[in-house]
């Protein structure tokens, strides 16, 4: 299983795509810091739709604390727009950590430049600065089972 960990998140129908994706997929979200909006928001919920029973949902209001907690564990991946490896060339494995930033700002330099190794990107051309924190992080949670569960990885 794969955990997906969005730090301090902003926007909830963001939140809510990615909690749809979480249901869809087996993984594990992880909702790290102070939130952008109350768990209990009707946009969150109205993006997630009827799959929220479905969602493995961590909350984690101390993201000093998921900070420490992730440091010791090998296999964590911070995705950035200034990231130095491109997310196909990262060797995902079950029990991972992707873990993404707030919509505006991305995650923190200091954990950027801490863990240099492990910061990873998504190619993108012209003028856009970023892609949507929810298509970013369904990009990657797919390379990411294409890897660990192999191309046909959905019993259906």
């Amino acid at each position: 299983m794969l955990h997906i960990a969005l730090i301090e998140p902003q926007i909830p129908p963001n939140t809510g795509n990615i909690a749809r994706l979480c249901a869809a997929t087996g993984c594990t979200l992880h909702l790290v810091g102070r939130l952008g909006f109350r768990i209990t928001d009707r946009t969150l919920k109205r993006a997630g739709l009827d799959y929220w029973p479905h969602v493995q949902l961590v909350r984690q209001p101390d993201a000093k604390k998921f900070w420490e907690s992730v440091s010791g564990y090998n296999n964590f991946y911070l995705f950035s727009t200034r990231g130095r490896r491109v997310y196909t060339r990262a060797q995902y494995h079950d029990g991972d950590y992707l873990i993404f930033g707030q919509e505006t700002s991305g995650l923190p330099a200091e954990i950027l430049n801490k863990y240099p190794e492990r910061s990873i990107f998504i190619p993108m051309e012209g003028p856009v600065r970023s892609l949507n924190l929810s298509t970013a992080v369904g990009v990657v949670v797919f390379e990411a089972l294409r890897q660990t569960r192999g191309e046909g990885w959905t019993d259906r």
